[in-house]
């Protein structure tokens, strides 16, 4: 037997992807926003889409800057990740109440994060308002990843390459075995 479900958490049916931590920056201010809503949209042209709250600072940011990092941060992140959630860029400087460290990107001008194990580099190919949210395509201009977790698939059966998933409000998973197609 089915059970309905309030519209407004249909999203949460869907919502486990990796979750990632986005950064941007416009002149001096940078920030970090968790981003579960994210998605590839194309391989050739190579475009990923990211969704983020259109009052959020990063909005703000990668409208006027037109370029954002996508890191993949491990399960061990967790407490770094809800702290970018918890608070706004506007009050605080996540990089330094997280501690995370900012790594130059090779394309970009938002900094990669390094304890993440993946990074894409992104130039932004589009943007649309969607409700609440903006929809931010980007055009992937760079990829990197650590080279141990990744052998043309991310290594996620890893305990260090473990990715986090939101399933909506305070509730979290990570990845765990892989299962083969038989």
């Amino acid at each position: 037997m089915k059970k309905e479900i309030p519209i407004e958490l249909a999203n949460r049916l869907i919502n486990h992807g990796p979750l990632v931590l986005v950064t941007s920056l416009y002149r001096d201010k940078a920030n970090i926003i968790p981003v579960a809503w994210q998605t590839p949209v194309s391989i050739s042209p190579a475009l990923v889409a990211i969704s983020v709250n259109q009052n959020s600072l990063s909005a703000e940011l990668i409208d006027q800057g037109e370029e954002f990092v996508i890191n993949v941060p491990p399960v061990s992140l967790l407490d770094k990740v809800k702290f970018c959630g918890a608070y706004s860029g506007r009050e605080v400087n996540k990089f330094d109440q997280t501690g995370l460290t900012p790594l130059k990107a090779r394309m970009v001008k938002p900094s990669l994060i390094e304890e993440c194990i993946g990074h894409i580099e992104c130039q932004l190919y589009g943007r649309h308002t969607v409700g609440d949210h903006k929809l931010f395509i980007g055009g992937v201009v760079a990829a990197s990843v650590d080279e141990d977790k990744f052998d043309g698939y991310l290594r996620a059966e890893m305990k260090e390459a473990k990715t986090l998933h939101h399933l909506g409000g305070s509730y979290f998973l990570s990845s765990g075995d892989l299962v083969p197609l038989t």
